[in-house]
């Protein structure tokens, strides 16, 4: 499979000049045949074979083999969830906060990895936040701020201007420090590779329904080995604990204590799904085909004498956000909509919009873009 078959099984394609990714991606036919055939297996076959339960965990089970595989962990590392938001709750109620303790975070980050730190904060735990220059992490304020902090919260892409943070650089800093390190990764599998082994950090959160083209509902986190001694989570259910019916309860090995209860199997049967895809046309290929694309568009933007780019003019992620010279950019956006064109609006930077271009997108798809700037 190559980038153009890829379109040509996107339904939602025919339909709309799609520049949304970011937000969240249109799967292909085989992603949703695979959502749909588990369903009827999980309601039709199973009740009289298997059992339905047992159909469910083998879903989960290999759904895990598939994430891992995909980013470079094992099995046992990783915890399904429904969402990167979801993920990141996960870790941050299941660590033991006491007053003031102190959480890093830069402001660059995604409501996800704010909001759980501005409700610990009604808990008397502090929250400082490291400012960011054009969407770039000054490495000493950074060093300065985790010092005596107990976790550092960051994306490894940053959703606002499309650039990569040194997360292996900054774990390092942070674990010097004493301080533990969760990574919000969403942004990045499906459109580059991830080795969470290189980067090193305690906890990653990421989620299906983005670049990887997978349906909404399957999240995943990864606990690095001996970080899930770390967590008592806020919930426990059958998925959680070794034995359910023990007079006294122990918490699966590894990250699968965050797992809880009862789930639908079908969106992860769709996850396993959009990973072997993207897998089947390569980070080689999606790479130079986003590369190209995103050089296309910022070339567009930059002759355009009505919007600036923001984001870095060479190639750092398929996230292109640029400033419009309208106070009104929701309106600019809604009014692409109409015709058909799909980007966003950001809260910030000011009068910033923001196109997410991933290979399943076309010169022409760009063209339509630059054309309305």
């Amino acid at each position: 499979m190559n980038p153009t078959d890829l379109r040509a099984e996107i339904p939602a394609l025919d339909r709309t000049t799609y520049l949304n990714t970011g937000a969240a991606g249109p799967s292909p036919y085989r992603v949703v045949e695979a959502v749909e055939s588990c369903v009827e297996r999980h309601e039709y076959e199973s009740p009289g074979g298997e059992g339905m339960y047992p159909f469910s965990f083998d879903v989960f089970d290999e759904t895990r083999e598939v994430v891992a595989d995909h980013l470079g962990a094992t099995a046992e590392e990783i915890a399904l969830t429904q969402s990167t938001t979801d993920g990141i709750n996960r870790v941050a109620a299941g660590l033991d906060w006491e007053r003031g303790d102190t959480v890093v975070r830069t402001d660059l980050e995604h409501s996800s990895g704010i909001l759980p730190w501005q409700r610990l904060r009604r808990r008397g735990v502090e929250v400082e936040v490291v400012e960011s220059d054009g969407g770039r992490l000054d490495a000493d304020r950074m060093a300065s701020a985790v010092e005596g902090a107990k976790l550092v919260c960051l994306s490894s892409l940053t959703w606002s201007h499309g650039t990569l943070l040194p997360v292996r650089e900054i774990v390092e800093t942070a674990h010097d420090a004493g301080a533990l390190v969760l990574v919000d990764a969403v942004q990045c599998p499906g459109q580059m590779p991830v080795d969470v082994r290189e980067w090193g950090a305690d906890f990653v959160a990421g989620a299906g329904h983005k670049w990887l083209l997978g349906p909404f509902g399957a999240g995943f986190v990864h606990v690095a080995p001996g970080a899930e001694t770390r967590l008592e989570p806020a919930h426990v259910g059958y998925r959680s604990v070794e034995d359910p019916n023990a007079e006294e309860y122990a918490y699966e090995p590894g990250a699968h204590r965050l797992e809880v209860g009862t789930v639908s199997p079908a969106p992860y049967a769709g996850l396993c799904e959009a990973i072997e895809t993207i897998e089947e046309i390569g980070y080689d290929g999606i790479r130079d085909r986003i590369e190209a694309l995103t050089d296309r568009l910022k070339a567009g933007i930059r002759d355009a004498e009505t919007a600036r780019l923001l984001s870095p003019r060479e190639y750092e992620s398929g996230l292109v956000t640029f400033a419009i010279d309208d106070p009104d950019p929701e309106s600019f956006v809604e009014e692409l909509a109409d015709d058909g064109v799909r980007i966003r609006s950001l809260p910030f930077p000011e009068n910033a919009v923001r196109a997410s271009v991933h290979a399943f997108n076309s010169e022409a798809d760009v063209d339509e873009l630059v054309e309305w700037l």
